[in-house]
């Protein structure tokens, strides 16, 4: 037993050290040792500490704190991030890496230092003022090509030559056209470009969301909230997968990377599935689709819910509220997926020997409870955001102090954590800051051209009005974009241009904007380009073509979904609480008999009518409406029937002449 055990043991390790390097293959950091990694590294947890005490004392004016936020983020991707796809050796950086550097440092001390001259002169500006805004925007594009791909960099110069050519271009999308001069001071300057919600968001909100997940997972929650998962779960039919399906939902929603969710938690959950009888790329797509569904499950969220927030002009609170019913629906129906697919193959879960105790498993890390109590409690008393987490972290540190000094375990290791995550939470915050800030500069073009208004003009003569029609168009953007472009970025361009259009068809804005959110998220698990799947393919040794369709067939609920709340409001929370009942006992009903229909297998596996029957009750029940309700419980009921009665003469097999490999 103690030699299987140290097996199992050196096979994670393996899998971990895998996950490690696609990480960093889909992440391209650099990495560096001796002094240089230690000026990195205090450079990163200055970084923290900056954001942590701007959150508890609000010194600074909203220009001064993004350009402060821009400062540090600006010179950690110069310093991390190569010029090239290929790996720089890892002690050096080049000499092109130090100009952009340098540059980007000296331009945000200038305008922290300036702020207010060059507030004061706008429509004026100087010379020295033009120069300044040409230079950001070109170390804002870079800055994005570095750390998430060409992809937001040339659809942002796809914007700037838009603003600089409008008198040039056809008659349905010109305008007036602006000068270099013009354009520059206004997309750097000011706080409706670079400097705008999008990095405003970045500065306040998201750091500090990265950081708390990261600390999470550095005083031992991460380990914590699995056990919990694997204890709860492990011991079901298909047990791995379930649990699978918790705590990458779990750590995707504090993480808010699918990708890097998906090579974190992956490296112990897909092979844990693969040796209880999952197929390898069916294993992965599991991990990918719950990685990616974190994005949108409340209380964290992903990033661009912080700035649909602001977008909206509302809590982040009420964010979550609205996102909660959809986004459990989504969960729901990836689980019952999977247990669906465990029935089909016959699979039993872990003997309960082998998993940890509940009780045990508390008793270890109840501690860890207090901090995510603290975050929803703060929220809902309408804290900011940036204040709830800010007393989330200080519960995390002083909750796992205390308890590290009780156990009278080392304190040094405790305080080296500590340290570790606040340099890992600044570290992992870069991309999503760099996306943020080329976002700004198209929001900022799209405002001073007035292209959204033409486009949600567009949208609406190519619909003819149709809601019906407009939603599809939305959804296609969303994905088309998503493939190339971090989902935060995607859903600030698409909203800007599609949100005012469907709210102009009737669509409440909160259905608007989570509509795209969905969308966006699904761009990772959507073949061709299914990062997410990819990498837990890398993981599971799969083929990643296989692994995307089956990622794409386990989070196809997060595809229906969106077009439920939009003609449902109920399934926000909106409305009263007997029609909100009503839709959401539909809706899990609806989802329950889309996971049976995609997985073909309710009771025993389905023949292709109960297949079909299953999904046109799925349908049925998901679109709002006693008739079609009515109409969906016929429709399961005859594929129920028709499986019982094939079960009772033996016509079908659930799986249990099925070999199955146990751990």
């Amino acid at each position: 037993m103690a030699d299987i055990e140290k097996k199992l043991q050196q096979e994670f390790a393996e899998e971990k050290n895998l996950g490690r390097e696609i990480l960093e293959k889909f992440e391209r950091v650099r990495t560096y040792r001796g002094p240089a990694n230690a000026l990195v590294s205090a450079f990163a947890v200055a970084a923290s500490l900056y954001h942590l005490y701007y959150a508890y004392a609000h010194p600074f004016f909203a220009l001064d704190h993004r350009a402060l936020h821009w400062f540090f983020m600006s010179i950690l991707v110069f310093a991390l991030h190569p010029l090239t796809k290929k790996h720089s050796p890892w002690h050096r950086m080049s000499v092109l890496d130090g100009v952009f550097l340098i540059a980007s440092g000296t331009i945000c001390i200038w305008l922290f230092l300036n702020s207010t001259p060059i507030m004061n002169r706008a429509g004026s500006y100087e010379t020295l003022d033009v120069v300044m805004g040409c230079l950001l925007v070109l170390i804002v594009l870079e800055a994005s090509r570095r750390s998430t791909g060409l992809s937001v960099s040339l659809i942002a110069i796809v914007f700037i030559l838009y603003a600089l050519l409008g008198p040039w271009l056809p008659d349905v999308i010109s305008h007036k056209g602006y000068s270099i001069k013009r354009l520059a001071t206004y997309l750097s300057l000011s706080t409706d470009g670079i400097f705008g919600v999008p990095i405003g968001v970045s500065a306040n909100f998201i750091l500090l969301f990265i950081l708390y997940g990261t600390l999470l997972r550095k005083t031992g929650a991460g380990e914590f909230f699995t056990d919990i998962a694997f204890a709860m779960t492990g011991w079901a039919r298909g047990g791995p997968a379930k649990a699978a399906v918790i705590s990458s939902t779990f750590f995707g929603m504090i993480s808010g990377s699918s990708v890097a969710n998906t090579v974190t938690t992956g490296s112990f959950t897909i092979p844990l599935m693969k040796r209880t009888g999952y197929p390898a790329h069916f294993a992965a797509g599991v991990e990918a689709s719950a990685s990616t569904m974190g994005q949108i499950m409340p209380p964290i969220m992903g990033a661009a819910a912080f700035i649909m927030a602001e977008f909206l002009g509302i809590t982040y609170f009420k964010v979550c509220v609205a996102a909660f019913i959809p986004a459990t629906l989504a969960f729901f129906a990836t689980f019952m997926q999977v247990h669906f697919r465990a029935v089909s193959l016959g699979l039993t879960g872990l003997p309960k020997s082998d998993l940890p105790a509940v009780r045990d498993t508390l008793a270890r890390g109840w501690h860890h409870l207090f901090s995510v109590f603290a975050l929803i409690f703060f929220l809902m008393e309408d804290y900011s955001p940036e204040r709830a987490v800010f007393w989330a972290i200080s519960v995390t540190v002083l909750t796992s102090f205390v308890m590290a000094a009780a156990r009278r375990e080392s304190l040094k290791d405790f305080g080296l954590s500590i340290l570790d995550g606040l340099r890992e939470g600044a570290i992992g915050s870069v991309q999503v800051a760099a996306a943020c800030a080329a976002a700004g500069i198209i929001i900022g073009s799209i405002t001073m051209t007035g292209l959204g208004l033409k486009f949600s003009s567009f949208v609406v003569d190519a619909s003819q009005g149709y809601l019906f029609l407009a939603l599809p168009f939305t959804m296609v953007a969303c994905l088309f974009l998503g493939m190339g472009v971090p989902t935060t970025a995607q859903y600030i361009i698409i909203t800007s241009l599609v949100a005012p259009a469907l709210a102009e068809m009737g669509v409440l804005a909160i259905a608007a904007h989570l509509f795209i959110l969905y969308f966006g998220t699904r761009a990772d698990i959507t073949p061709p380009v299914a990062l997410a799947a990819y990498a837990g393919a890398g993981i599971a040794r799969s083929d990643p073509w296989k692994t995307g369709l089956a990622a794409f067939q386990l989070g196809i609920a997060g595809f229906i979904i969106p077009y439920m709340f939009v003609y449902a409001p109920e399934l926000l929370l909106i409305g009263s609480w007997p029609a909100i009942l009503l839709a959401v006992c539909t809706a899990a009903f609806g989802v329950t008999c889309l996971a049976a229909s995609v997985q073909r297998c309710l009771v025993i596996r389905a023949t292709w009518y109960e297949a079909a029957a299953l999904m046109t009750a799925a349908l049925l029940l998901i679109k709002p409406g006693w008739m079609t309700d009515l109409a969906g419980l016929f429709f399961f009921s005859l594929a129920f029937l028709s499986q019982t009665l094939r079960k009772r003469k033996g016509g079908g097999s659930s799986g249990q002449d099925t070999p199955v490999r146990q751990p």
